[in-house]
Order: C-alpha cells, then sequence, then structure tokens
C-alpha cells in the first residue's frame, strides 16, 4: 500500500487507546433519495458496511413514542423528587449524655443555581415545627458568588433558632463561592477568597448562625460539639475541634464524611453531607456516582477507627438539576444517654417523608 493510500485509509477510521478501529461515517444526500444515508468516504480502502433495512415506519413511530414518554415521564419524576423533601428521624444512643438531645441537620442546600429562596424558606419552616434543641448546617451551603443573590439565603437561615443554638461549617461549594477555586460558572477563582469567607462567616453571625471552624463549643455540661474545616479545600484539625470537650459526650460536624477515613480522634457521632446519598440513584444498581468513599454514601456509617457517622442526602442538587431514588432529608436526630464511653449505639429508626414519599434505604 502507497503512503497516500495509507493516509486515506487511517483517515476513514477512529482509532481508540484501546486499539480498537471503528469506521468513520459521511453523509450525503443521494439524488432521488428521501434522505442523507452513511456512506463511505471515497476511495477508501475500508470495507463499507451499508446501513441496516429501516423498519416499519408506523412501528418506528410507535417505539419512538414509548420510549421518549418513558424518558420524560421518569425525567419529570426524577425533577419532582429533587425539590420534594422529608424530615427523617433518626435516633442514636451517644456516650458522656446524660439526657436527651434533639437535633435537626439541614445540609448541602446549594443555594443560588438551581435551588432559591422558597425552597429555603420550606425547609426553614419544617425545621422550625419540629422544635430542635440545636440545628446544625452541613455545609455547602452556597452556589453563588454574588453578595446580592446571597441576602436572600441569610434571610431565611436568620429565622432558625433553638434552644442550644445554630452553628454550621463550610463545604467545598462554599469555597467555590468564596472564590477559592474558579469554575466554568463562577469563573476564574480570586485573591481575596478567605476575606470573602471572612465576611459570609460574619454576615450569618449576625444571623444568629455560628460557623465552626477547626473549633468547639460547650452547649450544655453533658454535650460538646465540634466543627471542622472543608476536606477539599481547608485544613481540618478535628483533635482541635474537640480541644476542651472533657468528659462531655461529643458531636462533631464534618461537612466530608471522608474525615473518617484519617480521624485520630474519636468523638462519640460525626455528622456529614456532601455525597447527596449519590443524588441520581438505578434500581439494583444504587448510586452512579458519589464524591466521597461508596462505604458513606448515606445513612449509618463507620470509620476504620471504629468511629460512627451519620451522612444525611442532604436537600439540594448539584451537576443536574434532579434526584432519582434520593430524596432529599432533613435529618432529626434524638440522641439519648449512654452509659460506655468507648463507643455509641446505632438504634436508626424509619423514615418519614412529607409528599407522600417514603425514605429510601439508609446503608
Amino acid at each position: 500500500m502507497t503512503d497516500t493510500a495509507l493516509k486515506k485509509s487511517l483517515d476513514a477510521q477512529t482509532i481508540f487507546p484501546n486499539g480498537v478501529r471503528r469506521r468513520k461515517y459521511g453523509t450525503e444526500r443521494r439524488e432521488g433519495d428521501g434522505g442523507a444515508f452513511p456512506t463511505s468516504p471515497k476511495n477508501s480502502s475500508v470495507p463499507y458496511d451499508a446501513p441496516p433495512v429501516s423498519p416499519d415506519p408506523q412501528r418506528r413511530a410507535l417505539l419512538r413514542g414509548l420510549v421518549g414518554g418513558g424518558l420524560l415521564l421518569g425525567g419529570g419524576a426524577a425533577v419532582t423528587q429533587g425539590y420534594r423533601f422529608g424530615v427523617v428521624p433518626q435516633s442514636f444512643a451517644l456516650p458522656g449524655l446524660t439526657r436527651p438531645v434533639r437535633v435537626a441537620l439541614l445540609t448541602d442546600l446549594h443555594y443560588g443555581l438551581y435551588i432559591g429562596a422558597g425552597s429555603v424558606r420550606e425547609w426553614v419552616d419544617a425545621t422550625l415545627a419540629q422544635r430542635p434543641d440545636l440545628i446544625l448546617l452541613g455545609g455547602d451551603l452556597l452556589d453563588t458568588g454574588d453578595p446580592a443573590a446571597q441576602e436572600p439565603l441569610l434571610n431565611e437561615l436568620g429565622r432558625l433558632r433553638a434552644p442550644l443554638g445554630v452553628y454550621g461549617v463550610w463545604g467545598n461549594h462554599d469555597y467555590g463561592s468564596f472564590g477559592r477555586y474558579g469554575s466554568r460558572r463562577r469563573g476564574p477563582g480570586r485573591d481575596d477568597w478567605q476575606q470573602e469567607r471572612t465576611r459570609l462567616s460574619a454576615a450569618l453571625g449576625d444571623q444568629g448562625v455560628t460557623m465552626l471552624r477547626d473549633e468547639g463549643r460547650a452547649l450544655r455540661d453533658d454535650l460538646w460539639l465540634g466543627g471542622v474545616d472543608d476536606l477539599w479545600y481547608g485544613q481540618p484539625d478535628p483533635e482541635r475541634a474537640l480541644r476542651g470537650a472533657g468528659t462531655r459526650a461529643t458531636l462533631l460536624l464534618s461537612h466530608n464524611p471522608d474525615l473518617l477515613l484519617t480521624m485520630a480522634a474519636r468523638p462519640g457521632l460525626v455528622l456529614s453531607g456532601h455525597t447527596h446519598g449519590g443524588q441520581v440513584r438505578l434500581p439494583l444498581l444504587g448510586a452512579l456516582t458519589v464524591p466521597a468513599d461508596p462505604r458513606f454514601t448515606m445513612g449509618w456509617v463507620q470509620g476504620p477507627q471504629g468511629v460512627t457517622g451519620y451522612v444525611s442526602r442532604g436537600l439540594g442538587m448539584s451537576g443536574v438539576p434532579l434526584r432519582n431514588l434520593c430524596p432529599p432529608e432533613i435529618t432529626l436526630l434524638t440522641l439519648t444517654p449512654d452509659s460506655r464511653t468507648d463507643f455509641g449505639r446505632v438504634s436508626p429508626s424509619g423514615a418519614e417523608l412529607g409528599s407522600g414519599m417514603r425514605a429510601g434505604h439508609d446503608n
């Protein structure tokens, strides 16, 4: 084969990394035909495979209708699921606790892209209706770096009130909103992202929400809350966050559950979000993708050091504006006393969802 013929032959093929060669088809309208058909490039030495015979037009139309209708219904249901949330009750016996405490966990709000003030208002109303003792925000509150656009979120979160306070931590999308890193939607990162983080922490503080970065608070004589920085873009220090806990029961708030993989500290319970439970789950297959260790997709989990964690499915959405078989949740956690001091006991209860929905399976 001459060099010219070899070049034409290779031009007619797509060569994939695994060495497989696939035919490149062009299209051209033939005189007298009703449409375009795949054709072999002229003078190609690669054999041409004729297109298959078209099926019966009526049958093809029926199949298209069935497939299109199924995709439309399925896609519509998935989008609807993304906004239908529920309050999911759970319980846990926490070592060192002397009397019960009810904790509401809201995480992954992702306000600003697919989530607006109306959704946040519903979540706040549902949380206040439960009258929890403590309210925790698990990070990824923001998906916008526009200060004016952030105001409605700040105002809604400012309505949260609880006897033991309202506390939160930052997540990776919050750091994107600060400008810590660039994105196609937000544009390039900004040099003053740390000042932006400080500004938002102060703004939330003015609304009654205390943001924790590797620090803790004594909430009662028997309860300590620690909160750590984001695992991806911060410098989380759980030991520092739990310093001062003494003999109190300990809760640690971490946006990313992967902190469990390397954590030397042993809090009584770690509360996280970040994964959205996979957000899009398929029957039999489960989550299509999880931005964390797959063992920590959602529900009750345990790290290699034996520390127990709970991973919420969260409330918002990222990537695509839909959820499937993975409804959003506000976690209502009842903590009860446990006389043991080495580890906690998991006792998850059934989930109860609004809008007539049932909870997905918690791993």
